[in-house]
């Protein structure tokens, strides 16, 4: 027993420790962006994704994993050949299509002038990083590159990124061999996309900018129609609350307000001030006192106006 165990720890003495872990040329090309859902916070792609390495005890073509995969069962991986090719620098070369569908929470407090990133953060299941870690393929023509005749509706998509980062996680999974958490490789690909400004303004904001400048026109309609002054204001009112939730209704339930959300409170101030200007001064109307009606309602709109455009500027000042 004990020259058994003599000749073990000779062996393990002789037996070479890894130096240094494992380096893993990754890239990827973007194919499809085919659809994006803000309500679940996920979005369909088709990628593929390639790998370069040296040590043919690995095979991080079958060991990788996606960790932000949304429905993880319905992922589509397919390896373009049946064993890792053999490159000319005596390198292992595997290239894997990956179709599927992946998930990051979207920050909407910007909306409808947010900026998102569609995120693909990729780890490996069997290695840490002291034995493998990803590194940005420099030897391709870009590590990550985007169909260029990719077009997705409603967004102007960017340049891609790949980044490379130590992952740790606050835990060893109940494994009592590892005494501390072990640090994972983990490559994220980042494609960047956000809405046209100008056509995504004139689409969210132009109703809203309409019915606020019908309910202006309250302080040009004479001073002793009250009723009808009141039925627009009222009008007004309503046709707002219905744009709200026609246009909250693609979106998530969040915690937070949106921009969008602050731009109709600000609106429901200023017809709400106007439907209490009308009846401040409805008690000159039946006195007949219109020149004092309309002298008050030449300074009320002319406040209103103002601080409806000063929130405005403090909402975009907050926003951004």
């Amino acid at each position: 027993m004990r020259i058994l165990t003599a000749i073990l720890l000779l062996l393990f003495i002789a037996t070479p420790a890894r130096a240094e872990p494992e380096k893993v040329m990754v890239g990827a090309y973007i194919n499809d962006i085919q659809a994006i859902n803000l309500q679940t916070d996920s979005y369909r792609l088709d990628l593929y994704v390639w790998f370069r390495w040296k040590d043919p005890a690995m095979d991080p073509s079958k060991s990788y994993e996606f960790m932000n995969a949304f429905n993880p069962s319905e992922h589509v991986r397919t390896p373009s050949y049946d064993t890792p090719q053999k490159m000319p620098d005596g390198s292992l070369y595997m290239v894997v299509r990956q179709q599927g569908e992946f998930s990051a929470k979207f920050p909407l407090q910007q909306y409808p002038f947010d900026r998102q990133e569609l995120l693909m953060a990729m780890e490996d299941t069997v290695y840490s990083a002291k034995q493998m870690v990803y590194v940005p393929d420099d030897k391709a023509i870009m590590p990550v590159t985007l169909n260029k005749k990719i077009r997705l509706s409603g967004f102007i998509v960017g340049e891609p990124r790949l980044e490379v980062e130590g992952y740790s996680y606050p835990t060893n999974f109940g494994d009592v061999s590892q005494p501390e958490a072990a640090v994972y490789s983990r490559g994220v690909i980042s494609v960047p996309i956000h809405r046209p400004p100008l056509a995504t303004g004139i689409k969210v904001f132009m109703p809203v900018l309409l019915v606020l400048l019908c309910t202006g026109v309250v302080f040009f309609v004479h001073p002793a129609y009250i009723e009808g002054r009141l039925g627009v204001a009222i009008t007004a009112l309503l046709t707002l609350v219905a744009l709200q939730l026609t246009s909250a209704s693609s979106l998530p339930e969040v915690d937070y307000l949106l921009m969008t959300d602050k731009v109709y409170l600000l609106s429901y101030a200023f017809i709400i001030a106007t439907m209490m200007q009308v009846a401040r001064v409805s008690r000159h109307v039946h006195e007949k006192q219109y020149d004092v009606v309309r002298a008050s309602d030449r300074r009320a709109v002319c406040a209103f106006i103002g601080l409806l455009v000063a929130g405005c500027a403090i909402i975009y000042g907050t926003t951004y």
